[in-house]
Order: C-alpha cells, then structure tokens, then sequence
C-alpha cells in the first residue's frame, strides 16, 4: 500500500500531464475534469500516505556507478511537503477551472502545473542528494514555463528569465553540496550524509552547509536573491498561489530544516541563517507597506513569511517551522486565489482602482479577512499558534538582538495586512463595480482554504508525533495539540507579540502618519533597498557568461568531437580515481 500511495503521488500527476497535452485544446471542458480528476487522484494518495510515513527506504530504483541508488523515503518532512503540494495543487486547478474558463493554452497550463506537482513530491520525498537536485531543477523548469505563460507579455518573459536565472544560482550550492558529500562519502542517500557528517573535514561540511545556504535562499526568494518573486507575479494567479505561495518556495525551507541536524555544529551557520531569515521578515515587510498592487504585497508578504520559517530553523525551532509552514501554505494559498477572485471580477491588480468592495464581493471579503488574520496571526486562526512558536524559538535560541528585529516584521505584517483589507473592502469606490462575486469553482476552493486556516493549528499534535517519529537524527520531541496551545498561552512572549500586533494595527490607523511614511520610504523601496540592483547585475552577468560560453560552439563537428572526447576522458579517470580525493 506504501509503495502504491508513493507512485500515485508522483505518477498520477505527470500521467495527467502526458493525458492533457495529447488532448491537445481542442474541447476545454473535458481538459478542466481531467486535471481535476487527476490532481485530486493525486491529492488523496498524499493524505493517505500520511498515516503511514516512516524513515525506512520505501521505493529503490538501483543505477549504479556514480549514480547510486535513487530512493523515496516517505518520513514526516517529505510527506508533509508532498501533501501541501499536491492538496494545494488541487485546489489551485478547482479554482482555476472558473478563472481560466476563457484562457488560451489549456493544455499547456494543466500540462504543467500537473508537471510541477508531481515534481515537488518528488523533491520532498527523495531519498538521494541526486535524485532531490534533479526534482529541483525540474520545479525551477517548471516555474520559469509558468511564470512566463503569457509569452506575448515582455513583463511576463523577462520575470520567468529572472526567477531562472536567479533560482539557478542556488541550484549551484545544492549541486556542489551533493557532489562534495559523494566525494568525501562515495554515496548520494541523505541518510548516509546525515549519519557520517561528523566525519567530513570541517571545510568541507561548511561548504556544502553554506551552499545548502544560498540554494534555499534562492528557492525561497530570501535576501538578498529574492527580487525574483515579486516579478514572478505577471503568471496566472493559479499558479502564484501554488508555486510561489505554498510549494516551491517552501522547497529552501525544507532543505535547510532537512539538514539541520548535520550543519547545526557548523561555525557560524545557524547565525547566518537566523540573519538572512530575520532581513528577509523585516525588509520584505518595508516593501509591502509602499507597494500598490495586490499580487505584489502578496508576494512580499510571503518573503517575509518564509523569513520567520529560516529564522526558525537557524534558532532551532524545527517543529514550530515546519508548523508555520503548513499555516502558511494554506492561507497563503487563500489570500492569493481570493485576489485571483478580485482581478477577474474587476479586471485590475491596482489597490488605487479597488475600494468599498465588501458589500459587493461578500464572500470574497470574508475568506480574505481570514486570510488576513492567518497572516497577521491572530487568535484562532492556524498563524497565531504556529508563529508564536517561531518567536518562542528564537527568544530561546538566538540573539536578542534579532528577536527583536522580528517583533518589528510582526508589527509590519499587522501594518501591511490592515493596509491591504482596507484598501481593497473599506472606503468608497475608486473604480469600476465588479462584475460578479466568485463563481461556484473558486468558491469552494476558497471556502476549503478557510476552513482549513481556522482548523489546521488542530493539526498540531499529529503533525510532531508524525515528526518526533520519523525524524531520528533530529530528536524531536511530540507534544500533544492542547498541552501545546496551553504552553503557547503561558507564554509571556505570547502577549508581547499580540501587543506589538496592536501597535501594527494603530500604525494604520493612524492614516495621515502611515501614508506619509509610506510615502516617503517609497522611493527608496520601490527600488528594493538596492537589492534589485544586485539581483540584475547577477542575471546581467549570468547572461554575458553564456553568451561567452557559446562561442565554444563553432559548428564544426571535429571540434564538438574532440570536446566529447576530452569529457569522457576527464569522467573515466574521475570514476578510475575512485570518485574521492
């Protein structure tokens, strides 16, 4: 049964995406059931592996020489990251069928959203350091297509380009990383790496710490690569409230929370790590203050969200990470199909052109305040619990200092959130009524996702059993649901966060103060404090590398031989050596 739920997981997603681009787009009704069809298939395996996760090797596909053996190993990380995938992944193809009802390209979008799901599981089920790399580029192949979508729209191409190119850059850390532990250790299993870790030389367990590092800042758009996300919003919403809210970028996360244990005695690591997770909470939450338009507060405030989750790992707060993980992916994943709901009713992402949209859109406005509230971490819903714990994490396991830092996103996400809803439901019209509230598909993937925000902390108990029980080398400690919510209540900290979350609140009410400062910081964040710069000069330079590295190409066959020749050559004496220093 194990063996089954694993294939189901990643084969019933790619056979529909096979399925629907030979069916072409031809009749767009019958390709709407069957991605439906097929990603729900999908998704029901992932719930059903859940209760049967463990940390033995489940699947083996033997390859030898320097390939090794490619395995699934369902533990509680991997299947929790495979089940948000392909259960969001659902929901994100529901809602789509109202939202691309006239689309072009059908086969296209299902064919590689299909693609992209399984892809992710497969990720986070992966048992082998080179079998993970290979899903990981895939998913990178599978945002650029996405995000780029709309290929007739330069805003569209050059933000797919981008994410590209800046993704990449980390798949360079994790591709370093996999081959120096092949190196050192002659095999790709991450049991292998996590079991023998101590025995690396220091260097060399610090270079592939700090390129695990930049990989997972890449792939979860963390300072200072993370300019990609916000350019990432020209995809279809369907697609950003999948990828770029609730899977992909939750990919660098998972990494980092999956190698924690071998990299946490790494001189300076865990300090790093809380650094970039902390600049990344406190900065994107500035930039989401100044921004006007719906889908790009959105993307920062999930920069900022993924920041909270890295500071958590780097403080050793692996559960509570894990935990916000889940809560964000499902009201993440809620605030953006419902700005999907919004753009298609009114036919614009701009806050300036939304207003006074509560008695219009009422369903919209309620499943977007919970959302919110998700966000911002109020009681009752799953936020409040799963952050309060990164921020009782951090109070014990990193500087003050930096504690602090994050008490400030805290107040800026309040900030931005009270923004944002009052911006869009509050106040007077400022453009054209909308043409309808949600149509029947969004509403009942919409609908799921709040009910999901205001029950998954409900979750809490089995998730750390599920956790504590597959995860040896991490020693995790389960604590039940209600023993945990108490402690949470307990805690000092707890009512600090809440009153800073107040302050966030009065910041925006008091509108003349807020809009001058937004104002006046606009300059300076429009431009992305300067990082934006940086992340072109990265893509600037990557693409002057291979417009150099294609010279090499001249056309001739003798020379393309001779370079043939000369690599197999360099890969025999590689293998001959052994494969280690």
């Amino acid at each position: 049964m194990l063996q089954v739920c694993l294939l189901a997981i990643l084969g019933l997603p790619w056979l529909g995406a096979a399925v629907i681009w030979l069916a072409g787009d031809r009749r767009p009704d019958r390709l709407h059931r069957l991605a439906v069809a097929f990603s729900a298939a999908g998704g029901l395996a992932a719930l059903g592996l859940l209760p049967q996760a463990t940390d033995e090797v489940a699947l083996r596909l033997s390859l030898g020489g320097v390939f090794g053996d490619f395995t699934l190993v369902p533990d509680g990380l991997g299947v929790l990251v495979a089940a948000i995938a392909s259960v969001i992944g659902c929901l994100a193809i529901v809602f789509a069928t109202d939202y691309m009802q006239h689309g072009h390209q059908l086969a296209r979008f299902y064919s590689l959203t299909l693609l992209f799901i399984g892809a992710m599981a497969g990720l986070a089920l992966s048992g082998s350091l080179l079998l993970t790399f290979l899903f990981w580029e895939i998913t990178a192949l599978c945002s650029y297509a996405l995000i780029s979508f709309h290929n007739d729209d330069p805003r569209a191409v050059a933000g797919g380009l981008k994410a590209l190119v800046m993704t990449q850059v980390g798949g360079i850390g994790l591709l370093v990383g996999a081959l120096l532990a092949y190196a050192w250790l002659g095999d790709y299993q991450i049991s292998t790496f996590l079991a023998r870790a101590g025995s690396l030389p220091e260097g060399v367990l610090g270079l592939i710490a700090f390129g695990f590092l930049l990989a997972a800042a890449a792939k979860s758009a963390q300072v200072p690569l993370h300019s990609w996300l916000p350019d990432a919003m020209e995809a279809p919403t369907p697609v950003t409230a999948l990828i770029h809210a609730a899977t992909m970028v939750n990919a660098g996360v998972y990494l980092l929370a999956r190698f924690y244990p071998a990299f946490s005695s790494v001189p300076h690591w865990r300090l790093a790590v809380m650094v970039v997770g902390a600049l990344s909470a406190l900065l994107a939450g500035l930039m989401a203050l100044a921004c006007g338009d719906i889908k790009r507060v959105l993307a920062y405030s999930t920069i900022s969200q993924l920041g909270f989750m890295v500071y958590a790992v780097g403080s050793g707060a692996l559960f509570a990470s894990q935990f916000h993980l889940l809560s964000h992916a499902i009201f993440k994943a809620l605030l953006f199909l419902a700005a999907g709901a919004l753009i298609t009713a009114l036919g614009t992402r701009d806050l300036c052109q939304m207003g006074g949209l509560g008695r219009r859109m009422p369903f919209v406005r309620t499943v977007f305040v919970i959302g919110a509230c998700g966000l911002v971490g109020l009681p009752l819903a799953n936020g409040f619990f799963s952050k309060d714990l990164i921020l009782e994490g951090g109070l014990e396991g990193g500087p003050a200092w930096l504690y602090a830092g994050m008490l400030v996103s805290v107040g800026l996400t309040a900030a931005y959130s009270l923004r944002l809803v009052g911006l869009v439901f509050g106040g007077e019209r400022r453009g054209p009524d909308p043409a309808h509230d949600a149509r029947p598909a969004m509403r009942l993937a919409l609908a799921l996702l709040a009910f999901g925000t205001l029950s998954s902390w409900l979750l809490a108990g089995p998730l750390g059993r599920m956790l504590a029980g597959t995860l040896p080398a991490h020693s995790l400690e389960a604590v039940g649901t209600w023993r945990l919510v108490g402690a949470i209540l307990a805690h000092p900290a707890t009512w600090g966060t809440l009153a800073v979350v107040a302050l966030g609140f009065a910041l925006w009410a008091g509108r003349r103060a807020f809009t001058r400062l937004a104002r006046a910081l606009a300059p300076l964040l429009e431009g992305g404090l300067g990082f934006e710069w940086l992340n072109r000069q990265i893509v600037d330079q990557t693409r002057r590398l291979a417009a150099l590295v294609q010279r090499s190409q001249t056309g001739q066959l003798n020379w393309n031989a001779a370079a043939i020749l000369a690599g197999l050559l360099a890969a025999a004496a590689v293998l001959l050596a052994g494969g280690r220093p």
